[in-house]
């Protein structure tokens, strides 16, 4: 377990506040991760999108799931600590991939990333899940923001489409309503990052990130790990990311084949 990233105060941290943040998890990865993104950007993938309405400035781009079609994802994935920094904070004994996210905020863009739980989204539930989040480039203002402890909470935030901002299932009634935790009080966790630093969050942990004011880009990666107990669970519609064909059942472990095992025994 690598003792010069995660401290016995992150391991206690994580399954309390829902988010840490890791620093110096890609310091040595940087240009690895930048050339990836770069081919990501001159190369979108199925599930590329563009979040911005019209009249809306700057550009918000997001593409995830591209690991095996990109070489460095590929190699920092494999080849990085993060693996072994997942288990140490999960508590777990394996670690499988999920996927990876890339989202950028061209310079100019003030719009926010809505608040929002991953966990919804995805047809995978467990307590033993992170998140890594880590920007390229120095970030003071374009910050991710988690609420501390909302991992625990006993119901889900409603999951949105953050274009149109409608329920992203049928049932919204089945969730709670998407909190203003500013207005309301809540602890907001948030860190001045520079690039290899990564703020790590549970799946269930709401957060957000603000808008990118500065006058330089801020291109962010994530990677989204699960540990022991995760398992396929079925949601009310398709789901983000969708991964048609799975031919998975409720209960299962995600298939290896398309979720590769990074850590068997850690």
């Amino acid at each position: 377990m690598p003792t010069d990233l995660v401290s016995p105060d992150d391991i206690a941290a994580f399954p309390r506040d829902g988010a840490i943040v890791i620093r110096g998890l890609w310091t040595d990865w940087i240009d690895t991760i930048a050339q990836g993104i770069e081919r990501n950007l001159a190369e979108p993938g199925p599930y590329a999108a563009e979040n911005l309405k019209p009249g809306e400035g700057g550009r918000f781009f997001d593409d995830y799931c591209n690991w095996q079609r990109i070489p460095e994802f590929g190699d920092v994935i494999r080849n990085s600590p993060v693996a072994q920094v997942a288990a140490a904070l999960m508590g777990s004994k394996s670690v499988q991939l999920f996927h990876d996210h890339v989202l950028i905020k061209e310079p100019g863009t003030a719009k926010p990333t809505p608040w929002h739980q991953d966990g919804p989204y995805y047809f995978v539930e467990g307590a033993q899940t992170v998140s890594f989040w880590a920007p390229m480039e120095p970030v003071t203002t374009a910050t991710l923001r988690c609420v501390a402890g909302s991992h625990l909470w006993d119901k889900p935030v409603l999951p949105t489409r953050w274009l149109a901002e409608t329920a992203f299932y049928p049932d919204p009634d089945a969730y709670r309503p998407v909190p203003d935790p500013d207005a309301e009080g809540m602890r907001v966790l948030e860190w001045a990052l520079e690039p290899g630093d990564a703020v790590a969050f549970d799946f269930r942990t709401l957060h957000g990130a603000r808008g990118n004011t500065t006058d330089r880009r801020r291109r962010a990666f994530s990677l989204r790990l699960l540990g022991d107990d995760a398992r396929y669970v079925e949601r009310p519609g398709r789901t983000s990311p969708p991964f048609p064909g799975h031919d998975m059942r409720p209960g299962q472990r995600l298939r290896e084949d398309w979720f590769p095992m990074l850590l068997e025994d850690a």
